[in-house]
């Protein structure tokens, strides 16, 4: 057994040597928001971040995880209120059948971590380690801009009171 932390939760999980975090995720947590395509690390669907970095869970094995702090997409927001990533890719539809946004959303977090104030070039440069099948691009960079401005008058908002 090994304990993660997953969506700041600290979780008992079975921890044999040859399952990824991916699997466990999915099939134990029943977090389906982690999406499993390539199980290539080619797609980034299964995005995850890991300390705030994004990984691909499907090439991570349960046992490297342990210690760090696992953010899946159910660990930002919720559907009652959307973290503004995810409110961003609503308004400017940077999906089409959404089976790779929740990887997206997640590597936009970490780079607007990053870079707080990306060019649309620097935006689709981040999100080239994530494929998207249905050629949502072009609404996927103005998703990681509008994010990018909600997050900045969010915190503009936040140091004004």
């Amino acid at each position: 057994m090994a304990t993660l932390k997953v969506n700041n939760r600290a979780l008992e999980v079975d921890s044999r040597p040859d399952r990824t975090l991916a699997d466990v995720l999915r099939n134990d947590l029943g977090l389906i928001g982690v999406r499993v395509s390539c199980s290539e690390g080619e797609c980034g669907s299964c995005t995850v971040l890991v300390d705030g970095e994004p990984h691909t869970s499907c090439l991570m094995l349960v046992n490297q995880a342990e210690g760090h702090e696992i953010t899946t997409i159910e660990g930002i927001g919720t559907t009652d209120d959307l973290h503004p990533i995810q409110q961003a890719f609503v308004e400017e539809q940077g999906f089409q059948c959404a089976f790779c946004t929740p990887g997206f959303i997640l590597s936009a977090k970490a780079f607007l971590a990053e870079n707080p104030n990306p060019t649309a070039d620097e935006a689709a440069v981040a999100m080239s380690g994530n494929i998207c099948r249905c050629g949502a691009y072009p609404y996927i960079v103005r998703s990681v801009l509008n994010a990018a401005e909600k997050l900045r008058n969010e915190a503009g908002t936040q140091a004004a009171e």
